[in-house]
């Protein structure tokens, strides 16, 4: 192969449909509205014929589910694709009961993510039939040093792919508690790793609150994670209310890795509070 193949712009090798398909569901992941076609077209650069065709296509395919007139969400043909080519079985299928149960038992919305690169990525949600739920959407992918879900997967990495990861790049800031700099990261992601889960009091959202649990595989691994989430006041309804919460993470967490395979006894980690 010659220099100049070598050397040839990557950006020859891009589809542009594609590419387009892609920036519409982060788009719809990240809540965009297509109440008005013409603004959303013009939001993402696109055409109004091309963006009614990508929303028909992805429609198909299950990739999109509408909600309401106007708004649609990340669909199920999407996630479990997502899930088996992740870890070669279906996460979702398997984790989604415990997910559901968990946002029961402690009455707050309760979330399934995995890491891709920087961004935790929400697999799963469930809500509890109440007030103040958490409104983000499946699909949706949040700066992972923000967020419970991310650092609970970070947490219990390799500190080296960690490092690799964060080291000398920005770190974006949600609000003025969250972890701004490689040094702060590395304390957080220590402190959390230490008492056995990854905990957050305005650390994304401000009067937010949320615990979250690594989940590990059949090797140990650890690939996924989950949490809870919501307002700061029903983490501290009394002095036993938050470790009562944090119980329920962890047993949560157990029982979607030990379904993966994961085997307590014969790992070195363990679903206890330090």
């Amino acid at each position: 192969m010659s220099d100049s193949e070598h050397n040839t712009d990557e950006s020859t090798y891009i589809s542009p449909p594609v590419q387009r398909a892609a920036k519409l569901l982060r788009y719809i992941g990240e809540g965009g509205s297509l109440a008005n076609i013409r603004s959303a077209a013009s939001t993402l650069g696109i055409s109004r014929t091309t963006l009614l065709r990508l929303l028909h296509t992805l429609e198909t395919e299950r990739f999109i589910e509408p909600v309401r007139e106007g708004e649609y969400q990340i669909g199920i043909g999407l996630v479990s694709l997502v899930g088996e080519s992740a870890f070669g079985q279906d996460l979702v299928r398997i984790a989604l009961p415990v997910v559901a149960k968990l946002a029961e038992k402690t009455g707050l919305s309760a979330h399934l993510g995995v890491l891709d690169g920087r961004e935790a990525v929400y697999l799963a949600r469930r809500v509890p039939n109440v007030p103040l739920a958490s409104n983000i959407s499946v699909g949706s992918r949040v700066g992972a040093h923000a967020t419970t879900l991310g650092r609970a997967i970070l947490a219990w990495m390799d500190p080296a792919e960690v490092r690799k990861l964060y080291e000398d790049r920005p770190l974006g800031r949600y609000t003025n508690r969250t972890p701004s700099s490689w040094t702060a990261l590395q304390e957080t992601l220590h402190r959390e790793q230490q008492i056995g889960y990854s905990e957050s009091d305005g650390l994304y959202s401000d009067g937010v609150s949320s615990i979250a649990a690594p989940i590990f595989d059949e090797s140990d691994r650890v690939i996924a994670s989950v949490n809870v989430t919501g307002p700061t006041t029903l983490f501290e309804m009394s002095d036993s209310r938050r470790k009562k919460i944090v119980g329920s993470v962890l047993d949560a967490a157990r029982e979607i890795s030990v379904r993966l395979g994961w085997r307590e006894n014969a790992s070195d980690k363990s679903y206890s509070i330090s």
